[in-house]
């Protein structure tokens, strides 16, 4: 079944569009680069869909991310769709160990996004954020300092957490 095709089909709910997407970029039925292509065609539901199908397989194997993979990320950030910058950021959180070298531009296009209204936005740049602490990059020195100030800022108790909780973890 084509990517076109599953999007088609109407007897198949979005989560199940997104297992079948998944699956199929962790067996190596469909290139990552095909599904991006494809995603850069559509509206705003379906390219949020396969970036969900994206975050789904590379939670269970990152290494099926790369390079492109991050460009495009980092781009569609700046984007106004909110699920489409909340995929794209758990997306990040679950790759950016493969790219420790690779991050300004990253960094700063989440940094953009911790002060969206959007809840779930900002937690899931909460979560890409503490991923990239977590590797002890050059960048730290800046994150940690804008990661103290967030968690001063940040109403939502969920996301402070996020924040308080790496700053343990690289004070001990």
């Amino acid at each position: 079944m084509e990517i076109e095709e599953i999007f088609q089909d109407k007897s198949i709910k979005l989560k199940g569009k997104v297992a079948i997407l998944g699956a199929r970029l962790l067996n190596g039925d469909l290139s990552l680069q095909l599904l991006l292509e494809y995603a850069d065609q559509q509206k705003a539901v379906e390219r949020a869909t396969c970036l969900e199908a994206i975050e789904y397989a590379t939670k269970k194997n990152p290494a099926i991310g790369n390079s492109t993979l991050l460009e495009y990320l980092t781009k569609v950030l700046g984007g106004s769709e909110p699920r489409i910058k909340w995929e794209s950021a758990k997306i990040i959180g679950n790759i950016v160990r493969l790219f420790p070298d690779q991050l300004d531009n990253t960094v700063a296009s989440l940094l953009k996004n911790t002060r969206n209204s959007g809840t779930v936005v900002r937690w899931a740049t909460a979560y890409a954020l503490t991923e990239i602490i977590e590797l002890k990059t050059d960048q730290n020195d800046f994150l940690i300092s804008e990661v103290e100030l967030l968690c001063e800022l940040e109403e939502d108790n969920g996301i402070k957490k996020k924040y308080m909780d790496i700053l343990k973890k690289i004070k001990k």
